[in-house]
């Protein structure tokens, strides 16, 4: 049994950079999951979002240097505000987090490019150390201690230049996620709690494979040396930039440009404690094909002079890939359900409902997932909900706002809620973060009127400046510039 790290008999290593990559889109969560406001951003299985669990693991180990982090331009102030919320949560992590690189892509090309421009990054950030240890942002992870065991002996490996990565073995014949072969092993126990030094062996990698069909699926199951790939990698920056020039040059040439191209936001005053926005030059970036790092390199490089390695993780695992997985990950009644928000049930087995700003009720069902939102509501077969992404491709067909945003949309100030909607009118509730303010503005098609509801708001109308308490109110007329800010 592992006690605690010490006792895993590992020598320490060299620092290493956490790499968190948040591209991804999670359209089998719809509607909770959604472009504007993706699932690693959620709190789904615990009171953390997904991306700060993931941050939170690599940041708690000791040797961790200020993270990386790689996602899309218009989730910055999302990403920004969760490192916020992380660091007044953990203060021992708070140096680390501030010092924080985002790497912003313009549009998402997938992880090979991503982790490139982690990689080119990793080299320039002091203090010197091209370590990598590479993630998504949108896994779960039950038993941090198995997590961290498994990054200690990867490191140990990647630090003879291999490319090392973390293996779940399967419990099921799973569809749905790409499996790795390694050479051939004692067949482990699954339902194992609990990770023995003896199993963090790292395994020589023969083959890539997707994701199988049914029977083949079961057939790697059986065989006993396949492992379900967690998208999780170990490795020198160096070496990356080495594989991917041996096999996809044209991806490192695109994303060198826009590296080379690329300009800082530096944090403004009053927020020297934030995280840098790193912007790669968007003509070259959207230069490179959309190619995954096991397409890209993985694959080709297993079974090459290359060392590709793998550490088996047994951490309770997920990937959350689709409700019936996120119902998985959860704790059950007896019966069970798993239930969120407002809920009421009567003779219900095997269900799951997150409700999220309603009463939600359900009589005599099962297995089904009931998904609650303020302006939609998803209702599917929990084996069928790897299928809510024809309703997100439908929503996109018909260009509904539901695919892109929640009622809900968050700004870099803070977030507005259109609450109800006419003919010729339209309600928001706005909250303006503490020291946070709206752009001065005008508009030529309406007059708006501000009601405080509670806190003090600063309020710009033309040349005056007012101040507004709790219940207090003011008219903005047509075209008259304004200002809302939160002093």
């Amino acid at each position: 049994m592992v006690k605690s790290e010490p006792s895993l008999g590992f020598s320490p290593v060299q620092s290493f950079r956490p790499v968190i990559l948040c591209g991804g889109s999670g359209t089998r969560l719809w509607p909770l999951s959604r472009a504007g406001f993706p699932k690693q951003f959620l709190c789904l299985t615990s009171n953390q979002t997904l991306f700060q669990e993931a941050l939170g693991r690599l940041l708690t180990m000791g040797n961790a240097l200020a993270p990386i982090i790689v996602c899309n331009e218009e989730h910055r102030f999302l990403v920004q505000g969760q490192l916020d919320e992380l660091a007044n949560q953990k203060p021992k992590l708070a140096p680390l987090i501030h010092e924080a690189q985002l790497l912003l892509e313009p549009e998402g090309r997938n992880t090979a490019p991503a982790l490139t421009l982690a990689a080119l990054a990793t080299l320039q950030a002091p203090p010197e150390a091209s370590l990598m240890v590479v993630t998504p942002a949108d896994q779960t992870i039950h038993d941090p201690k198995a997590f961290h065991a498994a990054i200690h002996a990867a490191l140990q490996s990647a630090q003879d230049d291999a490319i090392v990565t973390l293996g779940v073995p399967p419990t099921r014949p799973e569809t749905g996620y790409g499996y790795m072969k390694v050479v051939q092993l004692k067949a482990q126990s699954a339902s194992r709690e609990s990770v023995e030094t003896d199993d963090l062996t790292a395994h020589d990698v023969l083959v890539f494979t997707e994701k199988p069909s049914a029977e083949k699926a079961k057939s790697y199951l059986s065989q006993g040396n396949y492992f379900w790939n967690a998208g999780m990698f170990i490795l020198k920056a160096e070496v990356w930039l080495s594989a991917l020039q041996a096999h996809r040059p044209d991806i490192l040439a695109a994303t060198q440009q826009s590296w080379e191209g690329r300009k800082i936001d530096e944090p403004t005053k009053g927020n020297e404690q934030r995280a840098r926005f790193i912007r790669p030059d968007k003509t070259a970036f959207l230069q490179n094909a959309s190619e995954s790092i096991d397409y890209a390199v993985m694959e080709p490089s297993a079974g090459s002079s290359q060392a590709v390695k793998l550490i088996p993780l047994e951490g309770g695992w997920s990937d959350l890939g689709a409700w019936d997985a996120v119902w998985e990950a959860l704790p059950k009644d007896n019966h069970g359900n798993s239930y969120k928000g407002d809920v009421l049930s009567s003779n219900c087995e095997n269900t799951f409902v997150h409700a999220n700003s309603r009463l939600v009720s359900l009589v005599g069902v099962k297995d089904l997932v009931v998904i609650e939102t303020a302006d939609a509501v998803l209702v599917t077969n929990r084996q069928h909900s790897q299928n809510v992404k024809t309703i997100v491709e439908a929503l996109k067909a018909s260009k509904r706002e539901e695919r892109e945003l929640h009622r809900k949309v968050h700004r870099p100030w803070g977030w507005y809620d259109s609450i109800d909607e006419g003919e010729r009118f339209k309600v928001k509730r706005i909250q303006v973060n503490p020291g946070a303010s709206l752009s001065l503005q005008k508009h030529h098609h309406r007059a708006e009127h501000w009601i405080v509801v509670k806190g003090t708001a600063e309020i710009t109308i033309g040349e005056r400046v007012v101040l507004l308490s709790e219940n207090q109110s003011t008219y903005i007329p047509l075209g008259e510039v304004h200002r809302l800010a939160n002093p």
